[in-house]
């Protein structure tokens, strides 16, 4: 098994009890953390109207993050550009990357990331085509070096070649990148079904382009970790919480994790959620060392972007450093022994 870099997803998770502020202070300490730990990347996610998430305007919490570290790339996991103008995102991002060259990713996604009632307080018009492929092309050529005849540029950000990725939790997206020969990072921490296949086509159908002569692919995957298989599934129960409120309709700050997890059982079957994380590795690290190399195994993906919803800020830091070491005795397994 090859040694593959490990990178982070946040959605600068509010608990209850906090506020929008300390959620992104946490953020901000997480990643300064994952700088240290060796994470390749840190991203952050675009969703409107949840007083559980404080990156919606996702650009300057992109931003902040990316002031306050040194090496680490910083991006978007992403930005939902239906609800947005490529013009305006290009230039966004183009302002990053001349802020923080050479560390900033854009990677694009196709949901509105909201409910439609927000979704149309963001667009306005929701009745038009849905033009998802042509806006990214669109927004690749404003990151292109201008012609001289250009009308339109973007300023900052033109010849800058922003790294663009598609994301993805169906086969549209797996389908888009390989298209236009993009890297591809699949939302499998929450949309499992469609993992194996969404692989296959990317791989299968991708074509080459002068972003990227093969295809590359990250997944995204649930990972909590404590010192004991106890303490991981008690410190999941929050984010386990939070998916039964979303898929019943309420929708709110991260709760505390329960004692006896067991309780949420039946509530989360009937809800979905054992389905929809069923690509969540909770355990000390021996047992996250076992459920990543089987993960890694199934899908041999080119990174991977792990996110933990923890309610405790200093329990999240542990949990990500624990990952950590775990990326490390993996890679030393995968390491050739000398003789």
């Amino acid at each position: 098994m090859a040694s593959i870099p490990f990178s982070i997803l946040d959605l600068a998770p509010v608990p209850m009890g906090s506020t929008a502020a300390q959620a992104l202070r946490n953020t901000l300490d997480l990643a300064q953390h994952a700088e240290r730990w060796g994470y390749h990347r840190y991203w952050l996610a675009e969703h409107h109207n949840m007083t559980g998430v404080a990156s919606a305007a996702t650009a300057v919490a992109v931003g902040y993050v990316a002031g306050g570290t040194q090496t680490i790339r910083v991006g978007s996991g992403g930005i939902m550009l239906p609800n947005h103008s490529p013009l305006v995102i290009a230039e966004q991002f183009g302002t990053l990357a001349s802020l923080y060259p050479n560390r900033i990713d854009l990677g694009v996604g196709r949901a509105p990331g909201s409910d439609q009632l927000t979704a149309r307080a963001l667009r306005r018009n929701l009745t038009g085509p849905d033009t998802f492929p042509q806006d990214v092309v669109e927004l690749q050529r404003y990151f292109q070096p201008a012609a001289d005849d250009q009308a339109i540029r973007a300023v900052p950000g033109a010849g800058l070649n922003v790294p663009v990725w598609i994301l993805g939790s169906s086969l549209f997206g797996a389908q888009l990148a390989a298209l236009l020969g993009l890297p591809f990072a699949f939302a499998s921490h929450f949309a499992p079904n469609a993992l194996m296949q969404a692989i296959d086509i990317y791989r299968s159908q991708f074509k080459p382009s002068e972003n990227l002569a093969k295809p590359y692919l990250m997944l995204a995957i649930n990972v909590v970790a404590a010192h004991t298989d106890a303490e991981a599934q008690r410190l999941f129960t929050s984010v386990q919480q939070q998916f039964i409120n979303l898929r019943t309709g309420t929708p709110g700050l991260l709760p505390p994790p329960i004692d006896h997890p067991e309780l949420l059982s039946y509530a989360a079957e009937q809800a979905g959620i054992n389905q929809a994380l069923r690509y969540a590795v909770v355990g000390a690290p021996e047992t996250v060392q076992q459920g990543l190399e089987r993960f890694i195994a199934q899908t041999q993906p080119d990174e991977l972007i792990t996110t933990a919803q923890i309610y405790d800020h200093t329990a999240r830091l542990r949990s990500f450093e624990l990952t950590a070491q775990v990326r490390d005795a993996l890679a030393q397994q995968a390491a050739p022994q000398l003789v």
